[in-house]
């Protein structure tokens, strides 16, 4: 009998290192989703309020199992609309995380290093409550603005650096608040057929930039280096968040926090600003080595056109 309890024994402690063996060699390509414009992204459709698109988010995010998922918050937001601050509270109290996107979420490629600056401090007292001791120092620049000039963009990394930051790098995006906009009229008109197919084109335009951004990742370095998602809290986002998710999972994506995805080496000079810069984002890196972006389906002025 104890012979059998030893072997029993033993092939379980086989099973557990050959899972865990197995898990170290898990090849799926990892994401990491980011949400911009917290507390309030665009025009609302009728009906609709800013805690309904945080909480449907939110529930999109809680039912597939996503690991804790960052915001990033302009905090001006809230002087026009004091209520919104419950989308923040909500997010926080979903166990979400927030990062710093500036107050204003002003242009650095408009401004001076000493506005822009100013503009990240302002936002620091409203991080500081609500995320009291766990880590805000993120930081994702609006637009994806880093400055228009070389001494521009070296004063605010060194800012930033010296402030403890790190740079919350987009590396896979389809543009989703292009339908914030058009989604909002339709929904006025109420124009289902419109909408439906405004629905097929954003999951279509989603599942076309994984292609883009694996292609410019196996191009560069023949792997997939984990990406980082950038997305908006829109009122499309927000309807339409299970079916995009259900997109990623389809398409073979395990799903990281942005300190996981940003642990790869392509993110070491965005994660210590003190660092000389390197390409930070899947194209600047392409074309830094002369090569050519592929073609993407410009679908802007087809959503322009929509409901007017």
């Amino acid at each position: 009998m104890k012979q059998w309890k030893a072997t029993g024994l033993i092939l379980v402690l086989l099973c557990a290192a050959a899972f865990a063996q197995n898990k170290d060699r898990d090849t799926s390509p990892r994401i990491a989703l980011t949400f911009d414009d917290l507390p309030a992204h665009g025009t609302l459709p009728p009906g609709t309020s800013r805690v309904q698109v945080a909480a449907k988010i939110l529930d999109a995010l809680r039912s597939a199992g996503l690991p804790p998922t960052y915001g990033f918050v302009n905090g001006k937001l809230l002087e026009r609309q004091p209520a919104d601050s419950a989308v923040l509270e909500a997010w926080r109290a979903a166990g979400q995380p927030l990062g710093n996107h500036a107050w204003s979420h002003m242009n650095l490629n408009q401004r001076s290093t000493e506005e822009f600056q100013s503009d990240i401090q302002q936002n620091e007292d409203l991080l500081g409550r609500l995320m009291k001791n766990e880590d805000w120092h993120w930081f994702r620049y609006p637009f994806l603005a880093e400055g228009d000039t070389p001494a521009k963009r070296a004063a605010i990394r060194t800012f930033l650096g010296q402030h403890g930051y790190k740079v919350a790098t987009v590396t896979m995006t389809f543009g989703d608040y292009q339908w914030t906009e058009p989604y909002a009229r339709c929904k006025e008109k109420n124009d289902a057929k419109a909408i439906a197919a405004m629905e097929e084109s954003f999951l279509s335009a989603a599942d076309e930039s994984i292609s883009y951004y694996r292609g410019l990742s196996q191009a560069l370095y023949g792997r997939d280096i984990p990406y980082v998602l950038l997305l908006h809290i829109g009122a499309l986002d927000a309807e339409i968040m299970p079916r995009l998710l259900q997109l990623y999972r389809d398409r073979g994506f395990r799903f990281v926090t942005l300190a996981e995805a940003e642990t790869d080496e392509f993110y070491r000079s965005s994660v210590d600003p003190r660092l000389p810069p390197s390409p930070d984002m899947l194209e600047s890196a392409t074309t830094g080595r002369g090569q050519p972006l592929p073609a993407r389906t410009a679908i802007g002025p087809l959503l322009d056109a929509l409901c007017r």
